[in-house]
């Protein structure tokens, strides 16, 4: 299964392709668009689509996963990430592919572990999940492979979920110090 995963930005978008083998990840490819600075907002918004639309055609995915809106303090901040969004939705709707999304809170926990993670952990983890010999730069496309891999964890079940659903039942020994080898 191959997931185009998309971290949408109206400055600059990233984006990551993960092909998923048996149980490993594999990096297909990754990296950010971002317009000339000069560029108007409508500008921006078109080099996204059009870069979307290529990178789609190239690596063929199974679907794309995309980070959903998250609460914002700046109004016009909210609004500009929507279009941005919005173009990337286009963009995936045209190629003919199903889009999941997800919010930030849930792709950190499917990633890390935890809802609350910090940029630099979530590079790290989306690192040692790929094999890969450094942190996936810049943080935009690291972002973008960690909801790719998120909805690779949340379609085949995470590891935790494998793990707890294999895991012998739990005996009533609720500390260390009650354990009692058998």
């Amino acid at each position: 299964m191959k997931i185009f995963g998309i971290d949408p930005g109206s400055e600059r978008t990233g984006y990551g392709c993960v092909e998923q083998s048996g149980s490993r990840h594999h990096l297909v490819l990754c990296g950010s668009l971002a317009a000339p600075a000069t560029a108007t907002f409508p500008e921006r918004l078109k080099h996204i689509h059009a870069g979307l639309v290529a990178l789609l055609a190239e690596s063929q995915p199974d679907c794309v996963a995309i980070e959903s809106i998250f609460h914002a303090r700046n109004v016009r901040s909210a609004l500009r990430l929507g279009h941005a969004r919005g173009v990337a939705l286009l963009a995936a709707s045209e190629a003919g592919l199903q889009v999941a999304e997800y919010a930030p809170a849930e792709i950190k926990r499917a990633v890390v572990g935890y809802g609350r993670a910090e940029k630099p952990q979530i590079q790290q983890m989306v690192k040692l999940l790929l094999g890969l010999d450094r942190v996936p730069s810049p943080h935009d496309a690291a972002d973008a492979l960690a909801v790719a891999i998120c909805h690779l964890h949340n379609s085949t079940g995470s590891v935790a979920e494998t793990v707890r659903r294999y895991r012998a039942p739990r005996t009533t020994v609720r500390s260390w110090r009650e354990y009692r080898p058998s």
